[in-house]
């Protein structure tokens, strides 16, 4: 029984012996990485061409027996996790004129597609449509992802890495043109009461569900854009920065596909190197208790014309941008008007920008005490647009110097929200405007989000101006 075991365990030293000689270090080796360029069997176009054939369709249009190709460079990136089993190309990689959100089942992706790579997707079995707002390929007709076991059925790479160089835009240019392109936009600050007022993350604050959603404000005239960030990002609890400068990122839509959003790669979209923020300057007089007896100026637009342009008593009504004016109207229902009111929106205006000026004549504050300033508002799904109350005491009285002169906030005033029930009028308080002195002029700022299918309307109504 010994002489058994002694030889099965001779037995098997040898073997393990034979197996090891076997092997020789030299025979490890790296996989083949190298990427040739791809055999394209079929007619290549470019997203733009793609673009304009969705757009003729007018709606989703399938490419099941399609036998072309589209081509584009990959301008996001899921390393960060600020993307999810989406790929965003562009038709070039300087001066992009269209872009696409690709659909694919498989996460990450960016180890095989990094920004810059030239890609070449097979359009035969996919659909091309609108998903949120944005023109996207996918699976049949509800666009859905292609299934990770055929990425690579449709999906090619080529060869070529390009350098991807943001498209320089500001606010006022977003349009659809530029959805799903890498855009940078320069002088830009977060807004005051997220990083001054109150200390946010990007993505971290515990009403943040799916993404967090910042307000990045343009220096140059205010308008605004909705930075989103995922809450899976690895940045997503990272504070936002004080300063000012330029961010680039993906243009892209919110998930109901009614606003422009922007999406960075990573926080390396981020270059605030300004320490001088731009915002401006707040007269805070606080709210007073009682309204003096002496009227120095008051309107409650009964004698306007409804559907005309708001004039007379003093009033400069200024278009900055866009074409839409401050105009009298008059409605019954749930969203009653004050008898005649003040209106102003960009819905369906077809305007890629709408800001528009209502502005009080000059008052003078050294010739009585007290002072105090009384309004109405309410909105008809006011949405991405914004309505301001400002003040100037070196504006010259020409309308075309309006946007030139400074304007400092009045934030002791209540100004009605989105959020608040549309058929309500809101008071904004009896504001206290003693602490102004000299003359000046007070005026009511819209501002539209750029998106004129989805901006809604300010109303503005019972404007008192009073004094002791």
């Amino acid at each position: 029984m010994k002489t058994i075991q002694l030889t099965k365990v001779v037995v098997a030293v040898l073997a393990l012996l034979t197996i090891t000689s076997c092997v020789n270090d030299d025979d490890f080796s790296l996989p083949n990485l190298t990427i040739e360029e791809p055999q394209i069997d079929g007619e290549v176009i470019s997203v733009a061409a793609l673009r304009n054939l969705f757009l003729q369709e007018g709606e989703t249009v399938d490419l099941t027996e399609s036998t072309a190709y589209v081509e584009g460079y990959v301008v996001s990136s899921d390393e960060s996790g600020n993307w999810f089993e989406e790929l965003i190309i562009q038709d070039s990689p300087s001066n992009p004129t269209a872009g696409l959100r690709v659909l694919i089942d498989n996460s990450p992706l960016f180890t095989t597609y990094e920004v810059g790579r030239k890609i070449f997707v097979k359009l035969g079995g996919l659909h091309v449509g609108d998903s949120n707002g944005v023109l996207t390929l996918g699976i049949t007709s509800n666009l859905e992802k292609i299934p990770a076991p055929l990425q690579f059925d449709f999906v090619e790479r080529s060869t070529e890495v390009a350098e991807i160089i943001p498209l320089e835009v500001s606010i006022s240019d977003f349009s659809e043109d530029l959805e799903n392109v890498l855009v940078s936009l320069t002088d830009v600050q977060f807004a005051k009461d997220e990083v001054i007022d109150a200390s946010l993350t990007f993505a971290g604050e515990p009403l943040d569900q799916f993404d967090g959603e910042r307000t990045l404000i343009a220096c140059a005239n205010n308008q605004t854009v909705i930075l989103a960030t995922s809450t899976f990002a690895d940045f997503k609890s990272i504070a936002l920065p004080v300063e000012r400068g330029t961010v680039t990122g993906v243009l892209t839509r919110n998930f109901f596909g009614d606003t422009f959003n922007l999406v960075l790669n990573d926080l390396d979209g981020i270059s605030f190197d300004n320490t001088e923020r731009c915002d401006p300057v707040e007269i805070d007089c606080g709210v007073a208790d009682s309204a003096g007896a002496q009227v120095l100026f008051e309107d409650f637009f009964e004698t306007q014309s409804t559907n005309q342009p708001i004039s007379g008593n003093g009033w400069t009504n200024f278009v900055q941008e866009g074409t839409q004016a401050w105009e009298a109207y008059t409605s019954g229902g749930t969203n009653a008007s004050l008898g005649i009111s003040a209106n102003v929106g960009s819905f369906m205006s077809g305007d890629d920008s709408s800001i528009a000026w209502l502005v009080t004549p000059q008052i003078n504050f050294d010739g009585q005490d007290g002072e105090t300033l009384q309004f109405q508002t309410s909105n008809s799904f006011s949405d991405g647009s914004t309505l301001e109350l400002l003040f100037s005491s070196d504006w010259d009285g020409t309308p075309e110097n309006i946007p030139t002169a400074s304007w400092d906030v009045l934030p002791a005033a209540v100004l009605v929200q989105d959020d608040d029930f549309f058929g309500d009028w809101i008071p904004s308080g009896i504001v206290d405007l003693s602490c102004i002195e000299g003359a000046g002029y007070i005026g009511f700022r819209y501002i539209g989000s750029g998106d004129s299918d989805f901006d809604g309307t300010y109303e503005l109504d019972e404007i008192q101006i009073n004094a002791q």
